[in-house]
C-alpha cells in the first residue's frame, strides 16, 4: 500500500511538473498564433508600404511555405538527434532574427527573403509535443491532453493577434506594427531559455543531407519555374522547363531515399515508399489538395476584401477591422468542427467524415464565385469555408498515422503537415500568376478579378477532388511491421 501511494504521488508530482512545462509552451504558441494571424488584416497596406501590387504579396506566401516544408523533415531529425529543446531555441532564435529583418527590410526582395526565413516557426509544436511526449515518459493521454491546450492557445492568439493588427493600422507606423510580432518572439525565446530544462537526443545514426539536398532542388526549381512564368509570361520555354526539371529530379530522390532505407545504417529524409502505400497515399495527397486552400489563399481572401469596389469595381471595400472579424470567424467555425469531429466520424466512419469536410471546403469555396459583393456574404462562405477546415485539420495527421505502422506513426503524422505546406506553397505560386495584372514583379495594379474568380474555383476543384479521393475505397487494416 504504501508503494502504490509513493507511486500515485510521484505521477501527480511529473503530471504537475508537466503542466509547468506546458505552461511556458503555452507562451510559445501565443507567438505563432501572433505570427500566423497578425499579419493577414494588413496584406493590402503591407504591399504599399513596400511598393508592390497585391498579387506580388503571394510570392511572400509561396517562399515562408517552401522554407516551412524544408524545415520540418530536418529540424524534427536532428531534434531526436541533439536533444528538442536545443532545436527549439535555434528555429526560435531564427524566427526572431527574421521577423526583426521584415521590420527594417529596405525593400520587397529583401522583405521576401526575411519573411521567407521567418517559415523556421513551423516546427515549433511538433517539438513542443516531442519535450511533453519526452517528459510524461510515453504517456499517451497525457500529451494528447497537453498539446490540445497548446492548439487551443495558438487558435485563441489567431484572433487576437488578427484584432490587434486591425485595430492598429492607421494608428502607427507599418514599421512600429511590424515590431510588435519582433517582440513577440524575441520575449519566447527567452522564455524557452529560462523555463525548459535541457534535454539529450533519443536517437542514434546519421543525417540524410543528401536526400535533404536533392529535396531542395526538387522543390527550388519547381518554384524558379513559377516564378519564371510570372515574370516572363506563360509562353517563356525556360520557365517551364525549370518546372519540368524539377519534377523530372523527384526520380533521383526516389533512388536516393529508398537506397538509404535498403541499406538500414540511417534513417531516410522521407519514408517514400510509406508515402506511396495504398493506405496511405489518399490522405497525404488530400493533405497536399487541402493545403492548397488553407494556406494558399489566405492573402487573396485578405486583399479582395481590402480592395475598393468604387476603384476597382470589385471587392469588399473593407477595412482591417472587418478582415480581423473575418479570420476570427473563420477560426472559431474550424475550432468547432474540430472539437466536434468526433461526432461527424461516430455517425459517418471517420472516411466519410472527412470526406464530408473536404465537400464543405468546396461548397465554401465555389460559393465565392457567385457571392462575393457583400461583406455578409463573404463571412458566410468563410464559415463554411471554416467548418472543413477545421475537421480536416484535426483528423488528417491522426488518419495518416491510423494507417501506418507502429514504428512510423510519428513521420506519417508530420508528412501530412509538410504535404499540406508544400501545396500551399505551390498554390500561392500559381495564384501569384492568376492575380498578376502585368508582367512586372512589382506592378502596382490591383488583380484583375478574374484572378480572384480562379483562386476560389482552383481551391474549390482541389477540395472536391480531396473529398472524391477519400472515399476511394482502400484497405484499413492497419500494418504491424514496418514499410521499409
Amino acid at each position: 500500500m504504501t508503494t502504490e501511494r509513493q507511486n500515485s504521488t510521484g505521477l501527480e508530482k511529473a503530471a504537475r511538473g508537466i503542466w509547468v512545462i506546458v505552461g511556458f509552451l503555452v507562451a510559445v504558441e501565443f507567438a505563432s498564433g501572433i505570427l500566423q494571424g497578425y499579419y493577414t488584416p494588413i496584406f493590402s497596406d503591407l504591399a504599399d508600404h513596400l511598393g508592390v501590387s497585391d498579387a506580388d504579396l503571394n510570392w511572400l506566401e509561396a517562399g515562408q511555405l517552401i522554407v516551412s516544408a524544408l524545415c520540418v523533415p530536418p529540424l524534427a531529425r536532428l531534434g531526436d538527434l541533439i536533444g528538442h529543446k536545443k532545436v527549439l531555441l535555434l528555429a526560435t532564435g531564427i524566427t526572431a532574427l527574421a521577423t526583426w529583418w521584415t521590420v527594417v527590410a529596405p525593400d520587397f526582395g529583401s522583405f521576401l527573403v526575411a519573411w521567407s526565413i521567418q517559415g523556421a516557426y513551423v516546427i515549433w509544436l511538433p517539438l513542443e509535443v516531442a519535450i511533453v511526449h519526452k517528459r510524461t515518459g510515453g504517456d499517451t493521454a497525457l500529451t494528447r491532453r497537453a498539446a490540445g491546450v497548446l492548439v487551443g492557445a495558438l487558435q485563441l492568439s489567431v484572433i487576437i493577434g488578427a484584432v490587434a493588427a486591425g485595430a492598429l493600422v492607421g494608428v502607427l507606423p507599418m514599421t512600429a506594427i511590424l515590431a510588435f510580432p519582433a517582440v513577440a518572439v524575441t520575449a519566447v525565446f527567452v522564455v524557452i531559455a529560462v523555463g525548459i530544462e535541457s534535454d539529450s537526443g533519443t536517437s542514434g545514426g546519421s543525417f540524410d543531407w543528401l536526400g535533404l539536398t536533392v529535396l531542395t532542388l526538387v522543390l527550388g526549381l519547381v518554384m524558379a519555374g513559377l516564378v519564371g512564368v510570372r515574370v516572363l509570361g506563360a509562353g517563356s520555354l525556360l520557365a517551364w522547363a525549370l518546372v519540368v526539371l524539377g519534377l523530372l529530379t523527384l526520380v533521383p530522390f526516389w533512388r536516393i531515399e529508398t537506397a538509404v532505407d535498403d541499406a538500414g545504417r540511417r534513417e531516410p529524409l522521407i519514408d517514400v515508399r510509406l508515402l506511396v502505400s495504398r493506405q496511405q497515399w489518399p490522405i497525404q495527397l488530400t493533405a497536399f489538395l487541402f493545403g492548397m486552400s488553407v494556406l494558399g489563399a489566405q492573402i487573396p481572401l485578405s486583399t479582395f476584401a481590402r480592395t475598393d469596389p468604387a476603384e476597382a469595381g470589385f471587392g469588399l471595400g473593407a477595412d482591417a477591422s472587418f478582415v480581423s472579424l473575418l479570420i476570427a470567424e473563420y477560426v472559431i467555425a474550424m475550432a468547432v468542427s474540430a472539437f466536434t469531429f468526433p461526432l461527424w466520424a461516430r455517425f459517418l466512419g471517420p472516411t466519410r467524415a472527412q470526406a464530408v469536410a473536404c465537400f464543405l471546403v468546396a461548397a465554401g469555396y465555389l460559393m465565392w464565385l457567385p457571392f462575393h459583393g457583400s461583406t455578409g456574404q463573404g463571412l458566410l462562405n468563410m464559415a463554411v469555408v471554416g467548418l472543413g477546415s477545421g475537421a480536416l485539420v484535426a483528423s488528417l495527421p491522426a488518419a495518416a498515422a491510423a494507417a501506418a505502422p507502429a514504428s512510423r506513426t510519428a513521420f506519417a503524422t508530420g508528412m501530412t503537415n509538410a504535404t499540406k505546406t508544400v501545396g500551399g506553397a505551390i498554390a500561392s505560386a500559381v495564384f501569384a500568376i492568376a492575380l498578376a495584372a502585368d508582367g512586372s514583379i512589382s506592378g502596382e495594379a490591383h488583380a484583375p478579378l478574374s484572378g480572384y474568380l480562379t483562386v476560389w474555383a482552383v481551391c474549390g476543384i482541389t477540395a472536391l477532388v480531396a473529398g472524391l479521393l477519400l472515399l476511394l475505397p482502400r484497405r484499413t487494416t492497419r500494418r504491424t511491421t514496418s514499410a521499409r
